[in-house]
């Protein structure tokens, strides 16, 4: 059961990623891709982490509003 909600939470992930246009904008670059998501880590590790997870959830939440 574990195995399948893993497998889930990654197509899901996936999808994140290519609603965010990531897939067209970078040719499908997976390298590119993975580290346009560290960057994104690693300023989450630093002192601003708060403030832009409140950003990034606003944005985030916007684009699910408009693909409805």
């Amino acid at each position: 059961m574990k195995r399948r909600e893993r497998t889930r939470q990654l197509i899901e992930l996936g999808g994140l990623v290519a609603k965010a246009g990531l897939v067209e904008l970078t040719d499908d670059d997976r390298a590119v891709i993975l580290g346009l998501l560290d960057e994104a880590a690693a300023k989450l590790r630093s002192a601003e982490q708060d403030q832009l997870l409140i950003l990034w959830r606003r944005r985030g939440r916007r684009a699910f509003d408009a693909s409805e």
